[in-house]
């Protein structure tokens, strides 16, 4: 058995998304968002689920903050849906969307839970999306106009802030691979609007200094962590451009004010790049407080001239998956901390981490032990990081509840607590004992890892 002791003011936490658990989208004068609208797309969405009811956390948010309260967590990170305070995007704010955040952020803090807002975690307003949506720059306007609304209503109360949630899902997933919402499968439009988001990321922090918040801003990318399948150049080439793809393209322009050449060449060589007007990359270039990563899964990849446009290939390696898929390889998490050095001695947090295991209730209890092998395996690469003097502030375990997963409708559970989606009832699992264990010692103990794995 092997005990890792955890500093003191170390933030355990979940993370939830507005869209995934809310519902009420026809409540209160919230207006539509891509999600609503692609959801109800036929063919998009596994057996056509939707998040109109979600897992109704608009109405049942006490009960899920007493159950935060039950497991111990010191912080909460969740998502305002932009649509809530301002239904078309750009015109009247909906105090009736304002209301609802006071109440809920007021009942985190008066259960000493610190709230960890998310300004966007792809619920676009659908009617920015009509004119254009990342790529036209009035939603960039827009979205520092929402902003300003939040910094101002909240900064008293939200001390932390993350602008985007995973740039890489918002721009390729989104909109060349076509997955998510808006389901563009375009290259061009996908480097249009990562670089509308980076802006609008920018603009943003720039609004937050000018206000003067006391408080904390950054941003959360999601990488998946790739290792070449030999050691020759063109593998370990290939490797690099699947990290970068995820990590360097967005966070270069934060934090030096350039992207990677070396993906301006592979992106000109499939024909095209980014849209850049005079001024954009100093607005970008923005000293920012904290950096989130969302971290998940790794990657082995080989070079392969015919792989698309990062011309390469993954390979089954033969690891345990998800049920979802995933590979299951820790290591990959304690790699992306030591990558993230590159840009700097920031504060990071780990604002998602999980595992998708689609145990159900049986006799009353769900006992997902394959999740616990997994928030084990990782949350021993964080003391790892930690002990190797990363400055890893916070860990945030994916997610609070099930909820609506994407794409993937409502087969995919992710939840320390499992949700009915008929009843609704809420059921904690063995992972949420497990984790608040954690919590209350401040100490991870591995010794069942193994037991666990079988």
């Amino acid at each position: 058995m092997t005990i890792f002791q955890f500093p003191s003011d170390f933030k355990w936490g979940t993370a939830t998304a507005s869209y995934q658990i809310e519902g009420a989208t026809k409540e209160d004068g919230r207006g539509i968002s891509i999600w609503d609208t692609f959801a109800k797309t036929p063919g998009k969405v596994f057996n056509g689920d939707n998040g109109d009811v979600a897992c109704d956390s608009y109405h049942r948010y006490e009960e899920d903050i007493a159950l935060m309260k039950e497991l111990g967590i010191k912080t909460y990170r969740f998502s305002v849906a932009w649509p809530r305070i301002i239904p078309d995007g750009d015109g009247e704010i909906n105090q009736k969307g304002l209301d609802f955040y006071h109440r809920f952020v007021d009942k985190l803090i008066e259960n000493d839970i610190e709230p960890f807002c998310t300004l966007y975690h792809w619920d676009l307003p659908q009617a920015l999306q009509d004119i254009g949506g990342w790529e036209n720059r009035r939603t960039v306007d827009a979205f520092v106009k929402y902003s300003e609304v939040m910094f101002r209503e909240f900064g008293g109360k939200i001390k932390y802030w993350l602008t985007f949630n995973e740039p890489w899902c918002i721009a390729f997933l989104s909109n060349f691979i076509g997955a998510h919402a808006p389901g563009n499968t375009d290259l061009q439009v996908s480097l249009n609007v990562g670089h509308g988001i980076l802006l609008a990321h920018g603009k943003s922090v720039q609004k937050f200094r000018e206000l003067g918040i006391d408080g904390k801003i950054g941003i959360a990318p999601n990488m998946e962590w790739s290792v070449p399948y030999s050691k020759n150049e063109a593998d370990q080439a290939a490797a690099d451009r699947n990290i970068a793809w995820f990590a360097d393209w967005f966070l270069d322009p934060v934090f030096k004010g350039t992207y990677p050449q070396f993906m301006l060449d592979c992106f000109e060589a499939a024909g095209a790049k980014p849209n850049i007007q005079p001024g954009d990359m100093e607005t970008i270039c923005q000293p920012i407080d904290h950096l989130g990563l969302n971290y998940y899964t790794m990657s082995v990849v080989r070079s392969n001239p015919g792989g698309g446009i990062l011309q390469l290939e993954p390979l089954d390696m033969g690891l345990v998956r998800t049920d979802i898929g995933w590979p299951v390889e820790s290591r990959g998490l304690y790699e992306a901390l030591h990558y993230l050095q590159k840009y700097g001695d920031i504060d990071i947090y780990i604002t998602e981490n999980g595992a998708c295991i689609n145990d159900g209730v049986e006799n009353g209890e769900v006992k997902d032990f394959r999740r616990i092998s997994y928030l084990q395996q990782h949350i021993a690469q964080v003391h790892r990081a930690i002990s190797d003097g990363i400055n890893l502030k916070g860990y945030m375990a994916w997610s609070m509840m099930d909820n609506y997963e994407w794409a993937e409708g409502y087969r995919m559970r992710f939840g320390l607590v499992h949700v009915d989606y008929r009843s609704l009832v809420r059921t904690p699992k063995e992972s949420f004992y497990w984790y608040q264990n954690v919590i209350r010692n401040n100490w991870l103990e591995t010794k069942d890892v193994l037991k666990l794995q079988s």
